[in-house]
């Protein structure tokens, strides 16, 4: 009985694969977790700022419900960004404003544009909803098929475009010129940005000057909060009455908001770790180009992609799970052979160096 309630769809569709907890890999490897080299999922490996623990310890407001307008965390965004208050929104990381942006225009059989590989969420919201995902491919190195793009605009009227700029899982981005002639089309381009402080440029500033873009933020990677699931987006003032009206009232957790405050306090500490780890990277980079087996994708972001030559990706993975070593593997049309390293702490990049180096 039970069963037979569920959505068709629902019952068909492909589970999303996060990644597994530390705690759980550590007792499948038999390897104390603080032995263990976390590069799978980008996350900031140096964590939040002392500022923003001791912002924790300090929140004695935590039997209470958080702020359902957001109000001091608005305002600091406001602030930081030089945006008004009034269109921006928070989410519990940018993964539920994905959905709630989908929730506010989509109807079963509406159509979405996605263009693989890139981040799984958009695809996955879209089967929630019931909505048709019509994909244009990015060609070999990544870059936007743009005349594709207009093509599937014309033909199949999606309401929505999903990009990723710094794209997730190569870190390629587009310029300003491009987005103009995307803004151009009679959709709602959604922007998402969660790398945006590992390029050091953003498209947010043009939000206000056009009523069809939105661009999506976090303070899961630059700031290290991951764990506490807070993001924020800018959104055309139009639809933010709307929005308020169907987002779940206490989305942001008052440790959340308190978090990212402090963070937002303190962001010219964090923009100096996210120097750092920019040239972490691009030392990473120029050591893997020098491995004869693997072809590393230039990036803008806090992870580099790489081909896996004459060897199956998948045992590149395996090899250095064994040794503690957590990586990405990808098996999806455009990255099917490929491997992908979050950006460590120096001691990490030279911990992974010396595994590849002996596979």
């Amino acid at each position: 009985m039970p069963l037979s309630l569920i959505r068709p769809d629902i019952l068909d569709m492909e589970e999303y694969q996060p990644v597994v907890p530390l705690d759980v890999l550590s007792q499948e490897l038999g390897i104390p977790m603080e032995k263990l080299v976390k590069l799978d999922a980008n996350e900031n490996p140096y964590g939040p700022l002392p500022a923003v623990r001791q912002a924790l310890a300090q929140c004695d407001a935590l039997h209470i419900y958080p702020d359902p307008m957001q109000n001091r965390l608005r305002d600091a965004l406001s602030a930081f960004l030089g945006l008004p208050r009034e269109i921006i929104l928070a989410g519990a990381g940018s993964d539920e404003l994905i959905d709630l942006i989908m929730r506010l225009v989509l109807r079963p059989g509406d159509c979405i544009l996605n263009c693989p590989p890139t981040f799984g969420m958009y695809a996955f919201d879209a089967a929630l909803h019931g909505a048709r995902v019509v994909s244009v491919p990015r060609r070999p190195d990544f870059s936007l098929d743009l005349a594709g793009i207009e093509r599937a605009v014309s033909e199949h009227h999606p309401k929505l475009l999903f990009l990723a700029c710094p794209n997730n899982p190569d870190g390629s981005v587009f310029d300003a010129e491009t987005l103009r002639r995307l803004l151009a089309l009679p959709v709602l381009v959604v922007l998402d940005e969660a790398y945006a402080e590992f390029r050091g440029e953003s498209f947010i500033n043009m939000v206000p000057a056009h009523e069809n873009l939105i661009v999506l933020r976090t303070f899961s990677k630059w700031a290290g909060l991951a764990g506490l699931r807070v993001g924020y987006g800018v959104f055309p003032e139009a639809l933010m009455p709307h929005l308020w009206k169907i987002k779940q009232p206490y989305n942001i957790s008052a440790a959340a908001q308190a978090a990212a405050i402090a963070s937002l306090e303190h962001a010219d500490e964090l923009l100096r770790i996210v120097r750092i780890m920019v040239q972490e990277r691009e030392r990473m980079l120029a050591a893997l180009r020098a491995i004869p087996w693997l072809q590393p994708f230039p990036s803008h972001a806090n992870f580099i992609l790489c081909r896996v030559l004459g060897r199956p990706a998948v045992e590149v993975k395996l090899a250095l799970r064994r040794q503690g070593i957590l990586i990405r593997h990808f098996d999806k049309p455009g990255v099917s052979d490929c491997v992908r390293f979050s950006v460590g702490r120096p001691e990490h990049t030279d911990i992974l160096l010396d595994a590849l180096r002996r596979l």
